[in-house]
């Protein structure tokens, strides 16, 4: 394999390749920076929780090349099940790893928000209505929601049936036959756990892990304040650069934009990210 001619990979896929190649290398770097430096000697839940994002968007990322570069390079006119069997696989678990991801950012925007060390417990019995009317425990609840909601969603992703996320180019590329789920807008369709993915779901969050580190800085001052602001820059480069102008970006017409920029707004993203999590004040 390694050692053949490529099929469908030209010059700037190859470029494209390469620069999330160099992506996983710094995701697995600050996995084990922020575990082994920052987690190792502060002992802080928001640590282990960064360094957990990182990991799972840098083994996602893995499994995208795989479905996107790697995979397509296995057909050879008489293996359609097969190949596309192992491209579901792939983006099955690249998704899933994306989503536990999302739910690490969500728990570090759950401790900044409700930080546990301030809880007080209540002694004593409480009764259910007393339980809810605590304002701790409500605040729990938030953290644990926030947390629980991405585990669930990749965990769909990963169970439910192709036919709800396969794309629809794989019925003519790869000459098979799968009933799609899909949503239609007037002439356009779309597979029905993709859209819920990438248009409902993804934005949410999408949306809500900066606005959250914009209100915290609006809340905070000084070094904080610059700390959780660098944050929601960070993210939206990550998922507004990376995700969303990946798929903007039309590949037949815009090959050199498609395979440079998305990478390169990445790797600005993952700086500002290190540059915002490196202050004393969060050690």
């Amino acid at each position: 394999m390694l050692f053949q001619d490529f099929q469908y990979l030209g010059f700037w896929e190859a470029i494209e390749m390469g620069l999330y190649f160099i992506i996983v290398g710094y995701f697995f770097l600050l996995f084990f920076y922020f575990l082994f430096i920052r987690y190792r000697t502060s002992r802080k839940l928001y640590w282990l929780f960064f360094s957990l994002f990182f990991l799972c968007f840098g083994i996602a990322r893995v499994f995208f090349i795989v479905y996107y570069f790697f995979g397509p390079e296995l057909y050879t006119g008489t293996n359609d099940v097969e190949v596309v069997a192992f491209l579901m696989i792939n983006y099955r678990f690249a998704t899933f790893f994306t989503w536990m991801g999302v739910a690490c950012a969500t728990g570090v925007l759950g401790i900044l928000l409700f930080p546990p060390e301030t809880r007080e417990e209540k002694k004593g019995k409480q009764t259910l209505v007393e339980w809810f009317k605590n304002r701790k425990n409500l605040e729990l609840l938030i953290r644990l929601g926030l947390f629980v909601l991405p585990i669930i969603i990749g965990i769909l992703a990963l169970a439910l049936s192709d036919g709800l996320f396969m794309d629809p180019d794989f019925l003519t590329n790869y000459s098979i036959s799968v009933d799609l789920v899909t949503i239609r807008f007037g002439t356009w369709e779309y597979p029905l756990g993709r859209f819920l993915l990438n248009f409902i779901f993804m934005p949410l969050f999408l949306v809500l892990i900066p606005f959250i580190f914009l209100y915290l800085a609006w809340k905070t001052f000084g070094v904080l304040r610059r700390s959780y602001a660098l944050n929601a820059i960070g993210f939206i480069l990550y998922f507004g650069g990376g995700r969303i102008l990946q798929g903007a970006l039309d590949v037949a017409t815009l090959p050199h934009l498609r395979a440079v920029m998305p990478p390169l707004l990445i790797l600005l993203a993952l700086l500002i990210l290190v540059i915002a999590n490196n202050y004393e004040q969060l050690k």
